[in-house]
């Protein structure tokens, strides 16, 4: 079991964050945020993918006008991006948005950042304080020569430190960047020293295998490590893999349960059936189910027997046919070409 780091709790709309709540999974728009219909669309998708919180870039005034619909018509609570314009963080809040992210390096003048601070205070919207490596003060490259480890928790506790000198507790923080065990290193700094929940993820972490393989083993670290009460996998990909992704990481530490579990033979030369056709056909059919089931798909009978009964279900595959087992027990043998319905049928049959 991994043990958490002891945190508050914060709330960004009806979604709590740290404390006692489990890791929450939230992910960010790539539509243009005015073009409502799409957003929305989108918002939908990341909903039923398992998304618990959105993010929506706000660079334009456009984007700002059209969140007072979104935040209206969006099934999970609706966090603004701000960058360089703090009066879009004004006007998001005044549309009604349950959340903002703010890098306070980016924003500029102090003062302004507290206004933003007592602005959010009054309506009762959660803050992101975001650090990373681009948006580094001045003073803390002079000290450090670059964005170290040592530099970014070095900032991220500088500006918890006003947030709480400024009576506002209802903000997380998150320490980015594209090196994984300097991002380890950052939040590990950080959070031996507060109790501030902390927003994990590996940003620019890119597309395809690299990035989930990059983003896996970051914040994998992190979340065994306790540290992380809310995740976004950064990918150069459509945004419900990103959800996919962590929703993944986060089963493989027993930390959520949430839709099918598959459990699969690697290839080998025992294999006598066409097994990855059998398994990316299952894993397409359940998809969209969300039941905590363990469904295993093993080739041979060298792990066949034990694993698939190890399973709730599962298939034991032989020359040209497999056993369906059900709860350890086998109840029927079905040929190669009907393997994947049955097992289909009867996970349907368990309700």
């Amino acid at each position: 079991m991994v043990e958490r780091r002891k945190t508050r709790q914060i709330s960004v709309g009806d979604v709590k964050i740290g404390g006692d709540a489990p890791v929450v999974v939230q992910s960010m728009t790539s539509t243009k945020t005015h073009e409502i219909e799409e957003t929305l669309g989108q918002i939908d998708r990341l909903y039923r993918a398992g998304c618990e919180i959105v993010r929506v870039a706000v660079p334009h005034q456009e984007d700002v006008e059209a969140l007072e619909e979104i935040v209206s018509k969006s099934p999970v609570p609706i966090i603004a991006d701000i960058h360089f314009a703090p009066s879009y963080a004004f006007l998001s809040m005044e549309k009604g948005v349950q959340g903002i992210r703010i890098n306070p390096g980016n924003i500029g003048k102090e003062e302004i950042v507290r206004e933003i601070v007592e602005e959010a205070r009054e309506r009762g919207v959660a803050i992101r304080i975001g650090v990373n490596s681009g948006s580094l003060e001045k003073d803390l490259l002079e000290k450090y020569g670059y964005p170290c480890a040592e530099a970014l928790a070095e900032s991220a506790l500088r500006w918890s430190e006003k947030f709480e000198r400024w009576g506002f507790t209802n903000y997380k923080v998150s320490i980015k960047g594209s090196d994984v065990l300097e991002n380890v290193k950052a939040n590990m700094l950080f959070a031996e020293r507060t109790d501030v929940p902390l927003h994990i993820g590996i940003t620019e972490a890119g597309m395809g295998t690299k990035g989930i393989i990059k983003s896996s083993v970051g914040v994998g670290i992190l979340l065994h490590m306790g540290i992380g009460d809310t995740v976004r996998i950064s990918l150069t990909d459509d945004p419900v893999v990103e959800v996919e992704t962590a929703y993944e990481i986060l089963k493989s530490l027993g930390l959520r349960k949430r839709g099918v579990d598959i459990v699969a033979c690697p290839t080998c030369g025992r294999i006598e059936v066409d097994l990855p056709k059998v398994v990316r056909e299952v894993e397409e059919k359940l998809s969209s189910i969300d039941k905590p089931l363990k469904v295993a798909i093993m080739g041979c009978v060298v792990n066949a027997i034990g694993e698939a009964r190890e399973a709730d279900i599962g298939l034991a595959c032989g020359r040209g046919f497999a056993w369906v087992f059900k709860n350890g027990k086998p109840i029927k043998k079905v040929s190669e070409e009907e393997m994947a319905e049955e097992l289909l049928r009867e996970i349907e049959r368990l309700g």
